[in-house]
């Protein structure tokens, strides 16, 4: 039955990801070899591995199950947490397991943020793609792989990750263990881990998202309120370009979202188009924010679907290139949603940061007052 279920798993990430590539039909011609090899490198998957362990499965009755040895899995757990060497434990589809503390100091992480959720998400972008494949194939039984990564909070430093298969006791699937270490250097002994001084480029960042404040700031207050449309164009100018490369704007109605400003990079006057043409209903991430009026901060977003499509059928986020984003409900504690604001950041440009996210937090309820008050007379 373990062997059975494995397979179904294998079977479902094989779908997942032949969605992804119908998904990436929309990228540059330049950019199409690429995804024709990753679609061959499935095909020949399914044709080597996924079609003789189904003959198999076909051919053989259920494994049965080893039992566990509780004390020796305590101890197990206790080295894999002690062990001097950053450590993770994920699954074929790189989502965290297990974090050591070795790897909690080495990436900055906490292994209560990084549970559940997927280690490519810590990785700059140009190496998700990579290391995803290779975590699938490591997951796989096809060996294990090494490769040069690069941590999203130090995308100078290369890393060198070592991905392993390794099947814990009484479970059914594989997981994959991966270590983590300097490709240049070391790792550095926990007594000479650096205590958390700001850096000049954190200083820098955080004086950035100042000015930015103050620059939203004096826009809604220099300007006419109670206008809800024209608060949202007003503060789409001041994010434009410095903070986001798109800013797209929808108002909340008596009956439902309507999309009042798109702002986006000069070369994707097409792209923008779509956008605006688009309605906020078929956008999930909107919805969601103007339900529940909680911000969603994706990096690297996991479903292309999740701002809808285009006028042609294309992912809008495919189209424009989104690396990151942040989906901000526009409301004040207690009050309705009265908007949502979504930010996107495209191509090589770093991504939104809890501090930005925060900064965004706090933009948002001022927006929210400015939209909310009574027009001047």
């Amino acid at each position: 039955m373990a062997q059975t279920d494995e397979f179904g798993e294998e079977l479902a990430d094989f779908v997942r990801r032949v969605a992804e590539l119908k998904a990436a039909r929309s990228v540059p011609a330049d950019d199409l070899p690429t995804v024709l090899d990753a679609a061959i490198f499935e095909l020949d998957h399914v044709a080597g591995q996924l079609w003789p362990w189904y003959e198999s499965l076909s051919s053989t009755g259920p494994s049965g199950v080893a039992s566990v040895d509780r004390q020796e899995q305590q101890l197990l757990k206790a080295l894999f947490q002690r062990v001097p060497v950053p450590v993770a434990l994920v699954d074929r589809e790189t989502v965290v397991r297990r974090l050591n503390f070795a790897a909690t100091s080495f990436t900055g992480v906490r292994a209560g943020y990084a549970t559940g959720r997927p280690l490519t998400g810590f990785l700059a972008h140009a190496d998700r793609a990579a290391f995803r494949s290779q975590a699938a194939a490591v997951a796989r039984g096809e060996g294990d792989r090494s490769l040069t990564v690069h941590l999203q909070q130090q995308p100078a430093v290369p890393v060198r990750a070592t991905l392993t298969a390794l099947r814990p006791s009484g479970e059914p699937r594989t997981a994959v263990l991966v270590v983590l270490q300097p490709a240049d250097s070391r790792v550095p002994s926990p007594e000479r881990v650096p205590g958390p001084v700001p850096t000049l480029t954190e200083t820098t960042r955080h004086a950035a998202l100042m000015d930015l404040v103050d620059a939203m700031t004096t826009a809604l207050l220099s300007g006419p309120v109670g206008d809800p449309s024209g608060v949202l164009e007003r503060a789409a100018g001041v994010l434009h370009g410095r903070f986001a490369d798109w800013v797209v704007a929808d108002v909340a109605g008596a009956a439902r979202l309507s999309r009042t400003t798109v702002l986006a990079p000069s070369d994707s006057v097409e792209e923008a188009r779509g956008v605006a043409a688009q309605d906020p209903a078929a956008c999930p991430l909107v919805v969601e924010a103007a339900r529940g009026g909680s911000t969603a901060l994706p990096v690297r977003p996991e479903d292309p679907d999740a701002f809808g499509r285009d006028t042609s059928g294309a992912p809008i986020l495919v189209r424009a290139n989104v690396t990151s984003l942040l989906c901000v409900p526009l409301t004040t504690s207690p009050g309705p949603v009265q908007g949502v604001l979504t930010l996107f950041r495209s191509g090589a440009r770093r991504a939104f940061s809890m501090a930005e996210a925060q900064a965004m937090d706090m933009m948002s309820r001022h927006l929210s007052l400015a939209m909310s008050a009574p027009a001047r007379t």
